[in-house]
C-alpha cells in the first residue's frame, strides 16, 4: 500500500512550482493570484499553496494584502539590487575559502558547465544557460561547505534570476563566458584571491544592472 505524501513535500512542490513560474515569467510582475485557482493548476489543496505563498511572500516573490489581493511583486530595482549585493558577498565568501580545497575533478566540472553555458548561450536556450551557470558556481558553493552562504544564495537568487531573464542580451553572455574561464583559471591555479577577485565582478555586474534607471 502507497503511504500518503507528506504535507512538507506537498508545501515545497507547490513552492518551487510557484517560484519557477514567477522566475520564469510566467505569473507576470503585477499578476493578481488566488489560493484556490493556483491549487486547481497545481492539482493540490488550498493549504500547501497557501504556505508557499506565504513563504514566496517573505523573500519577496509575491505581496500579500490580508482581505485585499496577492500579486507577484513587481520587477523592483532596489529590491533586485540589495539581493544581488548578498548573492555576490556569499559567492565571493565561496571562492575564498572554496578554492583551496578544490580537486581536479571539480575544475573540470566547472570547465563543461562554463561549455554548457556557452553553447546554451549561442542557441538562444536560456533555461539551459541559466542552469548550467548555476552548475558552475555551485561547485564552489559545494566546496565551501558553509551552509549558511548557500541558504542565503539559494533564498536570493530567484529575486536577481528574474532580473537576469529580463536583461538577458549575447553581449552580456559572451562577457559571462570569458569571465567564468577566468575564474576557472584561478581556481585551477588554487589561487583563492584572484578567484574572489574574478566572482566579484561576474555578481556586480547584475548589481550594476539592477541600478539602470531604464529598468522596468
Amino acid at each position: 500500500m502507497l503511504k500518503p505524501v507528506p504535507r512538507t513535500l506537498l508545501r515545497d512542490s507547490a513552492y518551487a512550482a510557484i517560484r519557477d513560474a514567477v522566475v520564469r515569467g510566467d505569473l507576470a510582475p503585477g499578476t493578481a493570484v488566488r489560493d484556490a485557482d493556483l491549487a486547481e493548476q497545481l492539482g493540490l489543496s488550498k493549504a500547501p499553496v497557501r504556505d508557499a505563498l506565504a513563504r514566496l511572500a517573505d523573500e519577496c516573490l509575491v505581496e500579500r494584502k490580508p482581505q485585499s489581493h496577492t500579486r507577484i511583486t513587481p520587477l523592483l530595482p532596489h529590491e533586485v539590487r540589495d539581493a544581488a549585493a548578498v548573492v555576490r558577498a556569499m559567492h565571493e565568501l565561496a571562492a575564498r575559502t572554496g578554492v583551496p580545497t578544490l580537486d581536479d575533478a571539480q575544475v573540470a566540472t566547472m570547465r563543461t558547465a562554463n561549455r554548457r553555458f556557452a553553447a546554451a548561450c549561442a542557441a538562444g536556450d536560456l533555461d539551459a544557460a541559466l542552469a548550467a551557470d548555476d552548475d558552475l558556481h555551485q561547485v564552489l558553493v559545494d566546496a565551501a561547505g558553509n551552509r549558511a552562504a548557500a541558504a542565503t544564495i539559494a533564498r536570493y537568487t530567484p529575486l536577481i534570476r528574474r532580473l537576469e531573464r529580463h536583461q538577458f542580451s549575447p553581449a552580456g553572455a559572451a562577457r559571462s563566458v570569458t569571465l567564468h574561464e577566468q575564474l576557472i583559471d584561478a581556481c585551477a591555479a588554487r589561487d583563492a584571491a584572484r578567484a574572489t577577485d574574478v566572482t566579484a565582478r561576474i555578481w556586480q555586474s547584475l548589481v550594476d544592472l539592477a541600478a539602470d534607471p531604464t529598468l522596468t
